[in-house]
């Protein structure tokens, strides 16, 4: 089985979504926003090439794609594809600049 590697920012991101729908949604909605994070990266890990490629100028960013949450089509996953499975490496809204938070601004 591939591995997921989460790093510590998407870990960051998937607590701060999970306090953001608990609070403004409901607490299902949250725990169903988990599961299906955790349902999209094993088929990341899967089939990593399925998200939509980037075409980003930092070399250590070479390769980073995009997905979506399964469900939550508003929050975005970006990830590295590895020999062994992914590397997610942001979990973002939509709507937020995701371009300064990966640090590409």
């Amino acid at each position: 089985m591939p591995k997921i590697y989460k790093r510590k920012l998407a870990k960051n991101d998937l607590v701060e979504c999970y306090i953001y729908l608990a609070e403004n949604a409901s607490f299902a909605i949250a725990d169903q926003f988990l599961e299906n994070s955790e349902a999209s990266f094993n088929e990341l890990a899967i089939n990593p090439l399925i998200g939509s490629p980037l075409t980003l100028q930092n070399p250590k960013l070479v390769g980073m794609r995009k997905w979506r949450v399964k469900g939550f089509n508003n929050i975005l996953i970006f990830y590295m594809p590895l020999n062994d499975g992914v590397s997610i490496v942001r979990v973002i809204h939509a709507s937020q600049d995701w371009w300064g938070l990966l640090g590409l601004a």
